[in-house]
């Protein structure tokens, strides 16, 4: 499934970015819910090395997906228009 790369998942990219912190930095401080919004919540996890988030559809449906800190840099850098997602669970 496809996920939209809205303003709303942008904004959350930018905030993980502000942070400047390296990989290793985001794994001492590991957390499952740092990053929430509207439609997504989400944070770093450390076994996976991976911003894992979940994405909360209008009609209750919820997806999965990860990235890498180098693919949040290029989604926020590149306007990739959608991210690889799978349904929770």
């Amino acid at each position: 499934m496809k996920i939209a790369v809205t303003q709303e998942l942008r904004d959350l990219f930018a905030r993980i970015l502000a942070e400047n912190k390296t990989e290793s930095e985001w794994a001492e401080m590991e957390s499952d819910d740092m990053f929430q919004s509207d439609h997504y919540r989400g944070g770093f996890d450390a076994t996976e090395m991976a911003f894992c988030f979940s994405f909360f559809d209008g009609d209750g449906v919820e997806l999965w997906f990860q990235l890498r800190l180098e693919e949040v840099r290029e989604y926020a850098t590149h306007g990739k228009a959608e991210i690889d997602a799978r349904l929770a669970g």
